[in-house]
């Protein structure tokens, strides 16, 4: 049976109902298919999607979120490919939707991280575990907010994401959202993800400096740097996963940022 979905860009994407040959090229988005309770039908998942970890040895590899195989791809004869306007590359996603239903998400905040939940669900006909999950998604962030209000947490901070040049996120990113809902206003005034001399955010009135643990891996190593540079400020090590992965992980995102503004209220 057909049945047609429409994306997150607006397109209508007929598909073969229930999709039984998944290609994932997104990370968050994969591991949201394992946890909504599909397990054979993902045939295809790039070298990032590590989550679930016992999953990633026994899926073919299709490339990296930016540079995919396009004939491993050809070769599986995927019923759908989940892809996102972000993280994958708008060229290579358009020769693939030459070929197959090619769904994509595209979000900046929380609220459209929660709609791509239900929306994926409906697509691959797991609309009650995606229920259960935005549930749980949507409660913990509530909570998440209740408590920055309670603990008066309203922290200037920056979120590095690269070295080498210094990228940071900036406005409309879901990381600037995920921040500003637990009590850290970003400093950065720019859009999405400027360079910026990191001497410049003494100048911006940062007090927090969180370095994530992806795309770039920053590591202990590189918090004296960052505090010499911004000697007010004070500089920690972040879970990119916990700031930016916009599936499932969310759900335990919540208990990682409970426990980070814990931290911050009873140090700032």
């Amino acid at each position: 049976m057909q049945k047609s979905f429409t994306d997150q860009m607006g397109r209508s994407v007929a598909v073969n109902y229930p999709p039984k040959r998944i290609i994932s090229v997104v990370p968050s988005q994969t591991e949201l298919l394992f946890d909504l309770g599909l397990d054979e039908e993902v045939i295809g998942i790039t070298k990032f999607c590590i989550h679930p970890i016992e999953k990633f040895a026994s899926r073919t590899k299709v490339g990296g979120t930016k540079k995919l195989r396009m004939e491993t791809i050809r070769q599986l004869q995927p019923d759908l490919i989940i892809a996102n306007k972000e993280e994958n590359t708008q060229s290579e996603i358009e020769e693939l939707m030459q070929e197959f239903p090619v769904w994509i998400s595209d979000i900046g905040n929380l609220e459209e991280a929660v709609i791509a939940i239900r929306e994926i669900g409906a697509l691959v006909d797991r609309q009650p575990e995606a229920a259960y999950l935005t549930h749980l998604i949507q409660a913990g962030f509530n909570d998440l907010q209740v408590l920055a209000a309670q603990r008066k947490i309203h922290i200037p901070t920056a979120y590095l994401i690269w070295k080498d040049p210094y990228l940071f996120a900036g406005r409309g990113t879901f990381i600037d959202d995920v921040l500003r809902k637990i009590g850290l206003s970003n400093v950065i005034p720019q859009d999405r993800y400027p360079e910026l001399a990191i001497e410049q955010l003494q100048d911006l009135g940062c007090e927090l400096v969180l370095l994530s643990s992806e795309p770039y891996p920053f590591a202990a190593k590189h918090i004296a740097a960052i505090e010499t540079a911004v000697p007010k400020a004070k500089v920690i090590l972040a879970d990119g996963e916990m700031f930016s992965w916009y599936g499932s992980r969310l759900v335990k995102a919540v208990g990682y940022l409970f426990e980070l503004q814990k931290d911050l209220a009873n140090s700032h």
